[in-house]
């Protein structure tokens, strides 16, 4: 018989944007409520696109805050 291995939730790093961009586009309630599967491609895909934006802009932020 196959043993069962204990499932171990995994912490996304990005949770915190993820949650905080759903809120700003008034998905937070659906995702709280339902989950991110609920979220159709357009809303997922503009999520992520904004999550990509924000990253970079970080990314370049910090980059030119280095070279200073």
């Amino acid at each position: 018989m196959k043993s069962s291995k204990p499932r171990v939730k995994r912490t996304d790093p990005l949770e915190p944007l993820k949650m905080e961009i759903a809120a700003e586009l008034g998905l937070l309630e659906q995702v709280k409520t339902n989950g991110w599967h609920s979220l159709n491609a357009k809303d997922a895909g503009k999520i992520g696109g904004l999550m990509t934006q924000r990253r970079k802009r970080e990314n370049l932020q910090n980059i030119n805050d280095k070279n200073e």
